[in-house]
This record gives structure tokens, sequence and C-alpha cells, in this order.
């Protein structure tokens, strides 16, 4: 593979000004009983939190932030051997031109001897999309890299109905405030299984994120869920990858 092009600024995160490190949530298979995704988050080198991480973004290192991202995540699954497919959150507004942008993690992936096929690009929630064309152009690109494509927070912001009408990945996750104690709300009960009829006809997989309740998790996969993400079944794991608890 040759030498990586594009913006230097951006080019395998130089030029951050911070270090940076991973933890992994596990995202699982109820039905399978196995972990279909291990979904990589930013933190400090210290365990500090994505958050304070965020804080010290702004338009000077935001491209930088996000190649350094998504090359410490195929950095760690590899160190970690993470055995399931691995979730790297992208920040589309960081993106210039996506198949140029794409080459460091090809390479890192290269690098590290991590499978492209393991790979799922995530539309991360830490920003709002300025140019929905734009995403749309990235999404598309990645999917003719052979990554699997993911959106987060379906049902909030920008993560709606539009952006799905021009482009359908192969994932969405369900926002968290739609599933937010669904066991015992009827109206979120109707827009859930509405949005889990509709993501039947278009092939897209559904994941229930942000899982906190049995009841939560009961109630939808009564409704036909399989992958779930929560506290319920694994919290964060700092560089590592923790032990899910599976309901019994």
């Amino acid at each position: 593979m040759g030498k990586t092009s594009g913006c230097a600024a951006c080019r395998d995160g130089q030029g951050l000004g911070f270090p940076i490190s991973m933890a992994f949530q596990p995202i699982v298979n109820l039905s399978a009983g196995t972990v279909f995704a291990h979904e990589a988050l930013v933190r400090g080198t210290a365990g500090e939190s994505a958050g304070s991480l965020l804080n010290k973004l702004n338009k000077d290192n935001l491209y930088p932030f996000d190649q350094a991202c998504r090359i410490t995540a195929l950095e760690w699954a590899a160190k970690l051997q993470v055995p399931a497919m691995v979730s790297i959150n992208f920040m589309p507004n960081a993106v210039y031109k996506p198949e140029t942008c794409i080459r460091a993690t090809l390479e890192a992936a290269e690098r590290f001897n991590f499978p492209l096929e393991r790979i799922i690009f995530e539309v991360t929630e830490q920003e709002q999309v300025l140019d929905i064309d734009h995403l749309t152009s990235i999404l598309r690109a990645y999917r003719k890299q052979g990554f699997m494509t993911a959106i987060d927070d379906f049902g909030a912001g920008y993560a709606g109905l539009n952006l799905l009408a021009d482009f359908q990945p192969d994932l969405i996750k369900l926002d968290m405030h739609l599933i937010r104690n669904i066991d015992q709300d009827s109206v979120r009960q109707t827009l859930v299984e509405a949005t889990l009829q509709m993501c039947r006809k278009l092939n897209i997989r559904v994941i229930a994120e942000g899982i906190e309740s049995r009841g939560e998790l009961h109630a939808l996969r009564d409704m036909g869920v399989e992958l779930f993400q929560g506290y319920l079944l694994a919290k964060p794991g700092f560089e590592s990858l923790p032990e899910v608890n599976w309901p019994t």
C-alpha cells in the first residue's frame, strides 16, 4: 500500500497535541449468546472521559483527532485480539474527501494486522452534521471499501428519516431516549415497533443502546430486537474487553 496522501494536518493524527487511548464496550447478540461487536470509545491515557477530550477540540485539531481515534482504536483492538467486529466512531465534519481520509485507516489495519471485514464505521453523535449530502457520500465510500456502516442515535437530531431515505446503513442504533423505560411507556413502544418494522423491510439491523434495566431489555427482546448495548450488560472497559453480564 502506498504512502498516505491528503491533508497533512489529519494524516496519522499528527498535530493533535494530546494523547488518547480507548475503552471498549460490547454489543451483544442475545439470540445467539455471542458478542457481535465491541465499540471503541475514546478516552484519555489515564482513563479520562470522552467529554474531557472533546472539550479540547477546535477547528485546528478536529481532523487529527478523528484520524487519531481511528488508528488508536485499531491499535488497541489488535493488542486485545478483539474476536468480534470493532465499531469505530467517525466525525463526518472532519472528513474532507472520504477516499483520502480513509487511507490512514486502511494502512493502520494493515500495520496492526486487523481484518478490514471486521470494521464498522459508526457516525458519532458528538457533533451536528453540517452537510447531510456530505455524510451520505462518506457512508457510500466506506461501504464501497467493504466496511459495514452504522448510524448512531436514530430518532434524535440529524439521525432520522431524511437521512435514512438517502442512505440505508447496515445498522442503526436506537436513541437511548426512545428506549428509556420503554417497558412502561406505550408511546415509546409504538414508535420503536414502527421503526423495527421499517428496518426489517429495508434489511437494516437494529441495536438497542443504553440498556439499563431488565424491563427495557425484555420489552425490546419481545419486539424482536437481537442486538443490545448498555450498562446492564457491560460497562466500557478501559484498554480492556469487559465481561458480559448475560441476562438469565
